[in-house]
């Protein structure tokens, strides 16, 4: 049975235990510290059980368990060579090979124009300032990073999510004018439905 990259959680198993021999929790930690669950899902749950589809598929190994304190005994895992090709072959390909995804926004906006052209507006530019501060939280967030003197390879996703902020921001400013000034095609059709 072959493994199927389908969750970026998996991904971040292999990036992290490339690294070095973690136990879940330490993995967890890590990726809160370097700030991975904003572009990764992260649970104990399905950490757990990402770690025991990785270790059934050979792709890392229970490399040792580690007693501190009062805490029960933590298994320590590691990948292995299969795991270290999987891990290698899967960000080629997900750089590489553009996929279609299914954001929630596209499937919203699709259909925006069975909202009357009021409401459209309305929740059209809650989310242009919803984006703003998104976009200023993560500008906080990269000034910190850059700060504590990482290089700006270890937080490289949050620059392309800023990017894509900024896009996003762009383009709500854009199609709310729009709306606003009844320049966006269709316009009149669209307030001759909802009159």
């Amino acid at each position: 049975m072959s493994f199927k990259r389908t969750n970026p959680l998996a991904l971040a198993v292999l990036a992290l235990l490339s690294e070095r021999p973690m136990h879940p929790y330490e993995m967890a930690q890590t990726m809160r510290e370097r700030h991975q669950e904003e572009v990764i899902k992260l649970n104990y749950g399905s950490l757990y059980t990402v770690v025991e589809s990785l270790r059934s598929h050979e792709l890392i190994t229970a490399s040792a368990t580690r007693k501190a304190g009062n805490r029960p005994e933590r298994t320590v895992y590691a990948i292995t060579e299969a795991g270290t090709r999987e891990l290698h072959d899967w960000l080629r390909e997900l750089i590489a090979v553009p996929a279609k995804e299914y954001p929630r926004f596209e499937a919203g906006i699709s259909l925006v124009g069975l909202l009357p052209p009021d409401d459209a507006l309305t929740v059209v530019e809650q989310r242009e300032r919803a984006v703003g501060e998104q976009l200023a939280a993560l500008a906080v967030l990269l000034e910190r990073l850059a700060g504590m003197g990482l290089p700006q390879l270890a937080w490289i996703e949050l620059d392309y999510r800023m990017a894509m902020l900024r896009a996003e921001r762009a383009w709500l400013t854009w199609f709310a004018t729009a709306i606003r000034d009844g320049t966006v095609g269709g316009h009149e059709h669209w307030e001759g439905q909802h009159r």
